[in-house]
């Protein structure tokens, strides 16, 4: 009788297990979610009435009423095309390199080890390395340029690691296909894996994307600076950003600096936001074209 309801008990009681787990993740999924929505209504009741069209349109400025984020939204975008023209082609390319066209070696194995190690290094390093290489060796100095270039650095290792997962996701059958057809190896990689992977990827860049867009670190080292009074023109021109221009916000003494950091984190989630929805869509579009 007992060998018959040991197993009936231990099922139960991995079922009841079961069921405590479940429960203990939804009570942590719904208390981060809870802990998000707070943190965001506080910035929002802080800083929503300093967003008029004057905040947008004023420079940085020592008196809270007549501060805005004009030169810290333009030196944004300026530093994230930098990026994205940098790090993008290069990262997509040096990815199907490795996993389509480099035979397998220790060389390999070496490249790809590094590459995963340094998606994890801290964004300070990145900083002291741009500081090294394009400010001082170079000479771009505190420029937009030097930004950008930091920044790319930064997100090159985790869209190299995305891209190449992409790629591997891509059924072997695809590749078979092509080449039965007659197509070399690299006509198979460009015309049929890489399009069939493309959802995959702009999954990677947009993650890569929004770690980048709010990065601070690494762009005091390189010389952004907190008061700029005018808006870029060329990559070589000083630059402010707005995560840079929160931070500065953030350590002033008065009240009304820090409304104003809640103000310019919102315009900064709302960037971040449309630019997702933007590649999101894209991505979408991609992903039906090829299914």
């Amino acid at each position: 009788m007992n060998v018959l309801s040991s197993p009936s008990a231990h099922l139960r009681r991995r079922q009841a297990i079961a069921k405590w787990f479940r429960r203990i993740c939804r009570f942590m999924s719904y208390l981060l979610v809870g802990i998000v929505c707070y943190l965001l209504w506080d910035v929002i009741s802080d800083g929503w009435h300093w967003l008029s069209w004057d905040f947008f349109q004023n420079y940085a400025s020592r008196m809270p009423a007549k501060s805005g984020v004009r030169a810290a939204i333009s030196g944004s975008i300026w530093v994230m095309a930098i990026t994205i023209i940098f790090a993008v082609p290069v990262g997509i390319a040096a990815a199907t390199y490795l996993e389509e066209l480099m035979e397998q070696s220790r060389l390999k194995q070496f490249i790809s080890l590094n590459i995963q190690n340094l998606a994890g290094v801290p964004s300070i390093v990145y900083g002291i390395l741009g500081l090294t290489v394009f400010v001082r060796f170079l000479g771009f100095g505190g420029s937009v340029l030097s930004g950008g270039l930091t920044l790319g650095l930064l997100i090159l290792p985790i869209i190299i690691i995305a891209t190449r997962e992409s790629l591997r996701s891509v059924p072997q059958t695809v590749r078979q296909a092509a080449m039965a057809l007659g197509a070399t190896k690299w006509q198979t990689v460009r015309c049929y894996v890489l399009p069939t992977s493309f959802s995959g990827i702009l999954t990677g860049i947009i993650l890569a994307i929004s770690r980048a867009v709010g990065e601070t670190a690494p762009l005091i080292l390189v010389g952004a600076v907190a008061y700029i009074r005018y808006v870029p023109e060329n990559p070589l021109d000083a630059y402010t950003t707005l995560p840079i221009q929160i931070y500065n916000w953030v350590g002033k003494p008065k009240a009304e600096f820090h409304e104003l950091a809640a103000s310019g984190i919102i315009v900064l989630l709302s960037l971040m936001f449309l630019t997702n929805l933007c590649a999101i869509i894209l991505r979408h579009k991609k992903q039906r074209t090829y299914v």
